[in-house]
């Protein structure tokens, strides 16, 4: 199906300001819509036209297939006194863009009149698959008056469909491995060629030319070299972050063909302009032909190629900060170009200026004069551009960071199989060390885990954890990391001690009746224990016959006992480096009726549920008695009181020990009111014996319970 142009014939009204304009002669309408399989690269152009405002512009247009465009003009070193302005139709969706601008302060040729018809011309803008352009460029002043220049056209790029290589589905965009094998190969050298310095630190994978399916016979002129690189200055392509990393080969063949198109259809330049190309996802692409590892002269930043590389990141990054992966891959290129010739990263240089002319930030450079640079610097340092935007340029601090080490941000974030009490962390030996830092992994050569100053585990640089099993003692346990310069970052040491003895029970834990209500499922108990450890107590558990936990000081606990039944207390003590210690008694609290007494004197027999076993003795003759013996190691004395209640005299074992008032302001039954206990279970006798008090002589006794 052939295509039509939208041309208006006579006036067309641009926007509100009711400035007309004419339309533009339609380009060809021969059949783009049928994409081969593979498709080389094209580039071609389209005139903007002036009418009698000053301003020009390309209506709509319907056009071939393209990726890319930008504006040129007549006059290499002629800046362009105006803003341009595009939008274009997308192929997938038949959709117009919002006006997009085009930066227009891009560098001039440094040689232009070695160049014939070489162009001024505004940074390439990728828009992805578009069949349609529109274009305005009118004076930032928003005046009328005559002053732009001639010669205006717009450029539009095809990058077509390259080689196999570049077709090819590696199943993961993100991966610059994808293209290891389009390895780079450096040019042998010659009187023209220089040897290629090794550097300090690894080469990161490059996607080669041929990789990015570059057409060499759009460069046939030999490469020029420098005589060294001192530093890099970071760029931005500009146009869409929306790209897929699967499009960025094309995008790297489209600035390609803009940069080396001749006049009127491109830049004319010999090659591409950048040394070095990264994507979001962090491939790294080969730019200016003659060798990744040679100091290859490039067309980036004006008067400033003669000593520097330069790397761009395809995308545009004035209000979005680049992503960590590009970060990473421009640090890694830097620190490799640089690590060629010994330069920290990080450092300063002194540049020759190779032009008069100033930057963004106002600072003035006369050609042949020494400035002072950051190794790595933003192209606006150079050159009076936004570029590489303002988030990507408020990232270059980072970058020199991550290229030059130490790695940042080093911190251990834990130690397994290790717990911390107050500010040392105690194990039993075998701990594992986890830690973080911001410096990416491909930067850094290698962890180390450090005890006591000594290297006793190393790992990648991509590693986050590493263990090893610590002697009996105190130790210094640290993590140093070693960034691919050599410099190393170390992180505070932390004190672990290794303890491997188990804490003990000093007391084993034991249960005796307390005072409190006596049923026949329930008798009131104190569990008391001691634990010790040497080195840190951290706590007690109780497993059975219930559970609780308790604190490295605490040495007893109100419980419940059933009598009749034999409870296992089973109690662990832990101490802070996970060592334990279990101790299990068992005990039976027993009941012994107060029929089961031997008496003397008179006693009455009274019945209600409210007494241990339905039944209880009164009496309130003076010195009657009830006496019990048993064999255990606690005891309690179960009574009845009320506001009428008498006291009682207690022996244990022939020996008084107490007199008991068992007078209460209320009625309370089975409570136990005196209570008695032994180191270890013996036999014993307890007698009780009414004192007759005056008024109130009569006790009632509910019998007796012990522990068994």
């Amino acid at each position: 199906m052939k295509r039509r142009a939208w041309l208006t014939l006579g006036a067309v009204v641009l926007g509100g300001g009711g400035i007309a304009t004419y339309a533009a002669a339609s380009p060809s309408t021969d059949n783009a819509g049928d994409l081969q399989p593979k498709r080389p690269v094209k580039v071609y152009n389209l005139a903007l036209k002036a009418p009698e405002t000053g301003e020009r512009e390309l209506p709509r247009t319907e056009t071939k297939q393209f990726s890319l465009l930008g504006i040129s003009w007549t006059g290499a070193t002629k800046q362009l006194d105006g803003k341009a302005q595009v939008r274009t139709r997308s192929i997938d969706t038949g959709a117009w863009t919002s006006w997009q601008d085009l930066e227009t302060d891009a560098d001039p040729v440094e040689d232009p009149d070695e160049r014939a018809g070489a162009r001024g011309a505004s940074e390439p803008l990728w828009v992805g698959p578009s069949d349609g352009v529109e274009v305005q460029v009118v004076h930032e002043d928003g005046t009328t008056s005559a002053g732009l220049p001639s010669g205006l056209k717009v450029n539009l790029v095809d990058p077509g469909i390259a080689t196999a290589a570049e077709q090819r589905d590696t199943g993961d965009d993100t991966d610059p491995a994808a293209y290891a094998e389009d390895v780079t190969p450096s040019p042998t050298p010659t009187a023209t060629t220089p040897t290629a310095p090794p550097s300090t630190v690894p080469e990161p994978s490059i996607v080669s030319r041929a990789g990015w399916g570059a057409d060499e016979k759009l460069s046939p002129d030999p490469s020029e070299y420098n005589a060294d690189v001192k530093a890099v200055f970071v760029h931005h392509t500009a146009g869409s972050n929306d790209y897929t990393c699967a499009e960025s080969a094309s995008i790297v063949r489209a600035v390609y063909a803009y940069h080396t198109a001749p006049a009127p259809s491109g830049n004319g330049w010999n090659d591409i302009g950048y040394n070095f190309l990264v994507d979001k996802c962090g491939t790294i692409f080969e730019g200016r032909k003659g060798g990744v590892d040679q100091p290859v002269l490039g067309a980036h930043t004006y008067g400033w190629n003669r000593e520097s590389t330069g790397i761009a990141v395809l995308g545009e990054y004035t209000a979005t900060g680049a992503s960590n992966a590009a970060l990473t891959s421009v640090a890694r290129i830097a620190a490799w170009k640089l690590g060629q010739y010994g330069v920290d990263p990080s450092s300063t240089v002194q540049l020759k200026a190779g032009a008069t002319q100033s930057n963004l930030a106002g600072t003035s450079f006369t050609a042949g004069s020494l400035y002072t640079f950051n190794r790595i610097s933003g192209h606006r340092d150079g050159y009076a551009t936004e570029c590489p935007g303002n988030s990507l340029y408020a990232q270059l601090p980072t970058i020199r960071a991550w290229a030059s080490g130490p790695v940042q941000g080093l911190k251990l974030t834990s130690l397994t199989g290790a717990a911390l009490s107050g500010s040392t962390y105690w194990t039993k030996g075998a701990i594992t060390a986890k830690w973080s830092a911001t410096t990416p992994g491909s930067l850094i050569s290698k962890f180390e885990l450090l005890v006591d100053g000594q290297v006793v585990a190393t790992t990648s640089g991509t590693a986050t954890s590493a263990g090893t099993t610590l002697a009996a003692g105190s130790h210094k346990v640290a993590v140093r990391a070693v960034h691919q310069s050599g410099k190393t970052a170390t992180t505070t040491a932390l004190t672990v001690v290794t303890d491997t003895t188990a804490p003990t029970f000093s007391t084993t834990p034991k249960i005796t009746l307390r005072t409190g209500t006596v049923s026949t499922t329930a008798a009131p108990v104190t569990l008391g224990w001691k634990a010790a450890d040497s080195q840190a107590l951290k706590q007690v558990s109780l497993l059975s016959p219930t559970t609780a936990t308790f604190g490295p000081t605490t040495t007893s606990s109100s419980r419940s006992a059933k009598p009749g039944t034999a409870s296992t207390w089973s109690m662990k003590a832990y101490d802070v480096a996970g060592n334990t210690r279990t101790s299990s008694p068992s005990y039976t609290p027993m009941i012994l009726q107060e029929t089961s007494a031997t008496k003397s004197g008179s006693w009455t027999t009274r019945s209600s549920t409210s007494y241990l076993g339905g039944k209880s003795y009164s009496s309130g003759s003076k010195n009657a008695s009830l006496t019990w013996t048993f064999t255990g190691r606690s005891a309690a004395w179960v009574v009845s009181r009320a506001s009428t209640s008498g006291q009682a005299y207690v022996y244990v074992d022939g020996t008084k020990v107490a007199t008991v008032d068992l007078k209460s302001s209320t009625t309370a039954y089975r409570q136990a009111i005196w209570t008695k206990s032994w180191s270890s279970s013996a036999k014993h006798t307890v007698k009780i014996v009414v004192v007759g008090t005056s008024g109130r002589p009569t006790i009632t006794t509910d019998g007796l319970v012990y522990i068994k």
